[in-house]
């Protein structure tokens, strides 16, 4: 019962954490927070409490595959965005669809996934336009915010719950779907305009170099150290790397140099 509340409680509050960061600091920042595992790590936590830590250590290798899923569903949002939410959300969930599949018909190792996860982020932030972030405030209905708790929350009650009949690799997969990214990206575009969301699906993209990252430590030390070491270490890795892709991200941009005066022009 108390495993229960927590799951009801702990992931809704960071998604509310996360939307307050995006209305207060614009949808890079917001998408940056998205890309952390906030669904995925507590669902992680909870497999390995309630199945074991040899069944959490499998698991990450669906959320190393949902990672360069993920970067893939944040371009194809982008590249979609302007023809509105509904093809955008379709067009992209069915990238994901595929890229997760491909992967996870390739069978790699923790080694292989966590590199293609990385190429395939890196190739994302390429793709996705990096555009100045909004600083307007918007005034959101008052079930908004409610709605996004609940929906998360029963997200990682029914991953939790339907894990031991789809097996680990699955498991993880599922729990590593952009479901908060999807929340506020769709709220951001009806109610902002696509450049919103795209921008928030660029800092998704960011977020998920330390995403890859926390599931390639606990790949290693999962079954090796106790649960506090393990899940502390791959949370230390994940806080380093998103502190410095949020250092980078509020950056000014670099000044443009002078043009050089033209050949034979009076000194």
């Amino acid at each position: 019962m108390e495993l229960l509340v927590f799951k009801l409680v702990l992931t809704p509050l960071l998604l509310l954490a996360a939307s307050l960061a995006a209305r207060r600091w614009g949808e890079a920042v917001g998408g940056l927070l998205v890309g952390l595992p906030l669904t995925s790590g507590p669902v992680s936590v909870f497999l390995a409490l309630e199945h074991g830590s040899a069944f959490a250590a499998q698991a990450t290798s669906g959320s190393l595959t949902a990672t360069a899923a993920q970067a893939a569903f944040c371009v194809a949002y982008c590249r979609l965005a302007p023809r509105g939410w509904s093809v955008a959300l379709a067009g992209a969930g069915l990238t994901f669809a595929v890229v997760a599949g491909f992967l996870q018909w390739s069978a790699l190792p923790a080694n292989g996934l966590y590199i293609v996860a990385i190429l395939t982020v890196a190739l994302a932030l390429n793709l996705i336009p990096n555009k100045p972030a909004r600083t307007a405030r918007l005034n959101a209905p008052w079930w908004d915010l409610p709605s996004r708790m609940a929906l998360i929350a029963g997200l990682v009650v029914g991953v939790t719950l339907i894990a031991p009949y789809v097996g680990p690799e699955a498991s993880g997969v599922l729990a590593s779907l952009p479901f908060m990214a999807i929340i506020l990206a769709v709220f951001a575009h009806r109610m902002i305009g696509h450049e919103a969301a795209q921008q928030l699906m660029r800092g998704m993209a960011a977020g998920l170099l330390g995403f890859a990252s926390f599931f390639y430590v606990l790949s290693l030390t999962l079954t090796r150290w106790s649960l506090p070491s393990a899940y502390g270490g791959a949370i230390l890795c994940v806080l380093t790397i998103q502190a410095i892709s949020l250092y980078r991200m509020r950056l000014p941009a670099p000044c443009l140099h002078a043009k050089p005066k033209a050949e034979g022009s009076a000194s």
